[in-house]
């Protein structure tokens, strides 16, 4: 499994929703990048600054926050813990 380092965590990215709440049913091409996801692993934190964020918990992060890994097949991001703006 990959395991950050830092400050960063590992994110898994919720699917995309695909229909709407009337029941149209949204095209690839028109889905938007999801923005909320689970944390699958985070890092020991920084000196200054502890990680606030911990394993299992649902967060929300910006629109391009991240980088994107593919591991085993499965797309997951790791990003900074300041680039989560909420947990859910």
């Amino acid at each position: 499994m990959i395991r950050p380092l830092s400050d960063r965590v590992l994110v898994e990215p919720k699917e995309a929703e695909t229909k709407t709440a009337a029941g149209i049913y949204i095209p690839d091409t028109a889905k938007e990048k999801p923005q909320q996801g689970t944390v699958l692993a985070a890092g020991p934190g920084k000196k200054d600054e502890p990680m606030e964020v911990k394993v299992g918990d649902s967060v929300l992060y910006g629109k391009y926050a991240g980088t994107e890994v593919t591991y085993e097949g499965k797309t997951y991001l790791i990003m900074k813990q300041s680039d989560i703006l909420a947990i859910l």
